[in-house]
C-alpha cells in the first residue's frame, strides 16, 4: 500500500519538465518589457531590476492558478475547514487582543467589527498564513503567460512595485497568494494602492506587519463597497417543504414577501424587520437556507464567490456568539475541520500510505492516498477528505 512511487509520479506530472529554451527566451523578453514599463511608471531601475530578477516562470503559480476552491469544493467541505471551532476560538481571542483597534475601525467606518475580524480569519487565519509566493515573480508569470487578463496582471505588478517605491513596505514583504493578493487581509496591489489606510499613525500603510493598518483598511474597503451601518448581512432561515419559489442573491424581495412565501427563521421564529433580501440555497432547498442582504453583497465583492461570502458571514456570526447552522448539510459524508484533516493524514500514515509529512493540507498526494484507501476498503473512490473515510480509518 505504499504510495512512494505514486507520489513521485504525481510530483512529476504536476511539476512538468521546465520551460523549453524558446519559452525561456520568450519569458526573459517579456520580463525585460515589464521592467521598462515599471520604470516608465515611476519605479526606479534598481528596484525594477531587483524585483524582476526571475529567469523563468513560476511553475507553482501556473499550476495552482487552474484551481479555485471557492468554485470546485463542495460547500460542506469548504465551510468545514474555514469556519471550524478552532477558527472561531482563535478569532474571539484575536478580537479581545485587538479590541481597541476593531472598535476604532467600527466607529470610523461603520462596519461591524465581527465582519472585519472574520475577513482577517478567513483570508490569512488572523495573519498566520499570508502566502508564500513572491509577488513580482508570480505576477510576471501570469502577465507573460498572456490571455485575456494579461493587462490586469501587469497593472498589479506595477502597483506592487510602486508601493515599495513610495515606502509603504520593503520589497521583501511582497509575498502573498499566486494571484497577487497579500497582507493580513489579502489586498491586491491596486486595491492596496487606492484603499489602504494608515490606521496606526506611523505615516505608512503597512498591511503586512501592522494589524491596525490591515483591519482599518479592510473596514475602509467594505465601507467604500457600500456597507450599510447597523443592517444585517445574513439570516439563516427555513423554507417550506417542497419550496420551488424564487432564489438567488440578486433576486431580492421585502421581508414581508419572504414571510408570505412561507420562509421563517431557522429557529422557527417569524421574520421581522425591513430591508430587501435574496434567498440563498447553496445546497438546494433541503439544506441550510439564508436570506442575504446588501451587506452580504459587499462581503461578496471581496472575492466574488458566494461560498466565500457565506464563510465570512457565518464566521462573523459565530464570533458574535451565534450558534452553528441549525439545518444540516444534505449529505451523508460531511466535511472535516482542519484538526480532523490533520488527523486523517496521520491515520493514512498509520495505515501504511506514504503521503510524506502530515500538515493538514489536502493536496494531490493526500487525495491519491485517500482514493487508494477507499479502494482497499471497498468504498467508492472519491479521493475526498470526508467523514466516511475518516471514520473508516479509525477517526472519531
Amino acid at each position: 500500500m505504499r504510495l512512494a512511487i505514486l507520489s513521485a509520479i504525481l510530483w512529476i506530472a504536476l511539476s512538468g519538465v521546465g520551460p523549453s529554451p524558446a519559452a525561456a527566451s520568450e519569458f526573459s523578453s517579456c520580463v525585460a518589457n515589464l521592467k521598462n514599463a515599471a520604470v516608465r511608471s515611476g519605479v526606479s531601475p534598481a528596484l525594477a531590476n531587483k524585483a524582476l530578477d526571475v529567469p523563468e516562470p513560476s511553475e507553482r503559480v501556473l499550476r495552482v492558478s487552474k484551481v479555485q476552491p471557492e468554485f470546485k469544493t463542495p460547500i460542506w467541505d469548504y465551510l468545514g475547514f474555514l469556519v471550524d471551532e478552532q477558527r472561531v476560538e482563535d478569532g474571539r481571542a484575536k478580537m479581545q487582543e485587538h479590541d481597541q483597534v476593531l472598535r476604532a475601525a467600527e466607529q470610523r467606518f461603520g462596519v461591524d467589527r465581527h465582519v472585519i475580524a472574520a475577513v482577517w480569519g478567513v483570508e490569512t487565519d488572523y495573519g498566520r498564513k499570508i502566502g508564500r509566493n513572491f509577488l513580482p515573480h508570480a505576477l510576471a508569470t501570469l502577465t507573460c503567460r498572456g490571455g485575456r487578463r494579461e493587462e490586469f496582471w501587469r497593472r498589479q505588478l506595477i502597483a506592487a512595485l510602486k508601493l515599495v517605491e513610495r515606502g509603504d513596505l520593503p520589497l521583501d514583504d511582497l509575498y502573498g497568494s499566486w494571484a497577487g493578493a497579500f497582507g493580513q487581509t489579502q489586498f491586491i496591489p491596486t486595491t492596496y494602492e487606492s484603499l489602504a489606510v494608515d490606521f496606526d499613525g506611523d505615516r505608512r500603510r503597512d498591511l503586512v506587519n501592522s494589524v491596525p493598518d490591515a483591519l482599518g483598511s479592510t473596514a475602509n474597503y467594505l465601507k467604500r463597497g457600500g456597507w450599510r451601518t447597523g443592517e444585517p448581512w445574513m439570516i439563516e432561515v427555513k423554507v417550506p417543504p417542497g419550496y420551488r419559489g424564487p432564489s438567488g442573491r440578486e433576486n431580492k424581495a421585502a421581508i414581508s414577501t419572504w414571510t408570505q412565501r412561507g420562509v421563517v427563521r431557522a429557529d422557527g421564529v417569524p421574520l421581522s424587520g425591513g430591508g430587501q433580501a435574496g434567498l440563498l440555497l447553496p445546497a438546494g432547498p433541503k439544506g441550510p437556507a439564508f436570506l442575504v442582504f446588501k451587506n452580504f453583497d459587499v462581503i461578496y465583492s471581496y472575492n466574488r464567490a458566494e461560498s466565500y461570502a457565506l464563510a465570512i458571514s457565518h464566521l462573523a456570526d459565530r464570533l458574535a456568539g451565534y450558534p452553528p447552522f441549525r439545518t444540516p448539510w444534505p449529505t451523508d459524508d460531511p466535511g472535516l475541520s482542519r484538526a480532523e484533516r490533520l488527523q486523517l493524514q496521520k491515520l493514512l500514515l498509520a495505515n501504511g500510505y506514504d503521503i510524506g509529512e502530515a500538515d493538514g493540507q489536502i493536496g494531490p498526494i493526500t487525495r491519491a492516498a485517500i482514493a487508494e484507501a477507499e479502494k482497499n476498503l471497498g468504498m467508492p473512490q472519491t479521493g475526498r477528505a470526508g467523514r466516511k473515510i475518516y471514520s473508516a480509518l479509525g477517526g472519531s
